[in-house]
């Protein structure tokens, strides 16, 4: 029998204090300077590289996040929410109310991986986004962040229904004549760490100065607050990409020491994420803003190398928290949901009307955020490339990259992934029929097929597909090489973990494998060799 392992058990006298408490702190606020009749505003968080358990309110028992947790006992926290299992195809699905199979995009920038039927091209900035529902329901509209997807940023952040911005941008965004040390010499390779300490930021088209003691995700964070007063007598709708907790898991500040520093590890990095979640929604409460706006936060995919990029439940649930007016405050959801959901969601919001001439795939979340129904749909469903997982309140199918047959499992009552029952070769009359029906449902989804021709980067993500798929060892050989756990193999990790060679060998193998020039080796770049 397959079994997850299982997370130690919060103590529930623990959780009950904590619910009453945050209860208590979350109403307490300014008064509100929303005009009467307004429409709410929404701030839509998209944490990166998060798994759903990595959060105390998740059952995690050493994870120290205490802003999420308040947030999760002041709204509604879902057991079960999907993401896909990689970035690029959950910002899309995201921002269109699409799966991939409808919007075009089934992998990271460039897929290697067509979709079926007439499917738009992977264009975002041809979409109607999230933005552009906002936008034509009267709302001043904002993104801070991540881009995460291919053009340019001032064109695309237009096209895509965005009032302003301020992102974190690499070279080829800056206006003509801009430059920032990240980016000069050694190919660019400082550009990855630039999200955090001197940050490298494009804000409403103008390169933004910053300091070696100034930090990415504080200055997205202050104009988020700046955005939502500034805007206050207006509905506002922020869609705020949060660039933690992505690696390299770098120094955080330390929030109880101004000027010091925490030590560099994905801990620091997820508990200073939920310290900015604190100060955001403190500077809701002070503003006078919180009672009128939804604040709903989830995450990208599974954790860095704990899930991330694996067809996997491990790969696909994030974070689902909901809080806002109207709200059932301590509500913790069996619903099935995921991120195509989130669409309608905001339809309903805001009173605008979706467009009649394209599919939406997912369905509004508010009966069961009001408390009025506890069931929402019956099937939820993440993808990336050909791999595809379907999951229902009880049932889970995992069917990997590249053709092959997948894992069905009976989940029970579970939903934080343990206890799962590996029933894949079950011949019980239950098994079989619930099996047949998944079969059915997956039967008229459209399934993309591999392109006829792809680009050399294409084809070296296709090779580590197939490498991922035929070599579970390998899988192993990066997790322990990655020593940090932050999803890349850095040099001197590399070399730490490595035996039989020089350092001056291993170095040129590392090299070598690096084919971005990052200076970090990603699961596809080290399972290609």
């Amino acid at each position: 029998m397959y079994q997850r392992k299982p997370l130690r058990l919060l103590r529930i006298t623990c959780v009950l204090s904590f619910l009453l408490l945050n209860s208590a702190l979350l109403q307490a606020g300014a008064p509100s300077v929303t005009p009467a009749g307004q429409r709410p505003n929404v701030i839509l968080i998209l944490a990166d590289d998060l798994g759903a358990a990595e959060l105390g309110c998740y059952g995690h028992t050493t994870h120290q996040t205490p802003n999420l947790d308040r947030m999760a006992a002041a709204g509604v926290r879902f057991e079960t929410f999907y993401a896909m299992p990689l970035c690029t195809p959950t910002r899309v699905a995201l921002m269109t109310g699409q799966y991939g199979f409808h919007n075009g995009f089934l992998g990271m920038q460039n897929p290697a991986f067509k979709p079926a039927g007439d499917s738009p091209q992977a264009d975002i900035g041809s979409h109607f986004t999230h933005a552009d529902l906002m936008r034509s329901a009267g709302y001043a509209t904002a993104q801070a962040g991540k881009w995460q997807l291919s053009g340019k940023l001032p064109t695309l952040i237009r096209d895509t229904g965005f009032d302003e911005y301020c992102m974190w941008a690499y070279d080829h965004n800056l206006p003509e004549g801009t430059t920032h040390p990240a980016h000069e010499g050694n190919g660019g390779k400082g550009g990855n760490t630039c999200r955090y300490w001197h940050p490298c930021i494009i804000q409403n088209g103008q390169y933004r100065p910053t300091t070696e003691n100034d930090y990415g995700p504080d200055l997205f964070t202050d104009f988020v607050l700046d955005f939502a007063q500034r805007n206050s007598q207006q509905p506002f709708f922020v869609y705020y990409t949060s660039v933690l907790t992505h690696g390299p898991h770098l120094e955080t500040p330390d929030p109880a020491n101004p000027g010091k520093r925490l030590p560099a590890n994905f801990q620091n990095n997820l508990q200073y994420l939920d310290h900015l979640m604190g100060r955001l929604m403190n500077g809701l409460q002070k503003s006078g803003l919180a009672e009128n706006t939804y604040v709903i936060f989830i995450g990208d995919n599974g954790t860095g190398a704990r899930g991330k990029g694996t067809v996997t439940e491990l790969g696909a649930r994030v974070p689902g928290i909901i809080v806002g007016p109207g709200v059932k405050a301590g509500l913790v959801s069996g619903a099935v949901a995921d991120l195509t959901d989130i669409m309608p969601t905001l339809a309903d919001i805001s009173g605008a009307r979706l467009p009649a001439d394209r599919p939406f795939d997912g369905h509004s979340l508010l009966p069961v955020l009001t408390g009025s129904s506890p069931k929402h749909r019956d099937w939820i469903y993440s993808h990336l490339d050909d791999g595809r997982i379907l999951r229902d309140e009880r049932w889970l199918l995992e069917m990997p990259k590249g053709g092959a047959a997948g894992r069905f499992f009976d989940c029970g009552a579970s939903r934080n992934g343990t206890d799962y029952r590996d029933v894949t070769d079950s011949a019980a009359a239950e098994v079989q029929a619930a099996r047949a029906r998944f079969d059915a449902i997956l039967a008229k989804l459209p399934r993309p097929e591999p392109r006829a021709t792809t680009s050399e980067k294409d084809a070296r993500k296709l090779n580590a597909s197939k490498a991922s798929a035929a070599a579970p060892g390998k899988q192993n050989r990066f997790l322990n090489r990655d020593l940090n756990g932050d999803g890349t193999i850095d040099e001197s990790e590399f070399l730490k973990t490595i035996t039989g060679t020089s350092p001056q060998s291993g170095a040129a193998r590392f090299k070598k494998l690096d084919t971005d020039g990052d200076g970090r080796l990603s699961r596809a770049e080290f399972l290609s060799q």
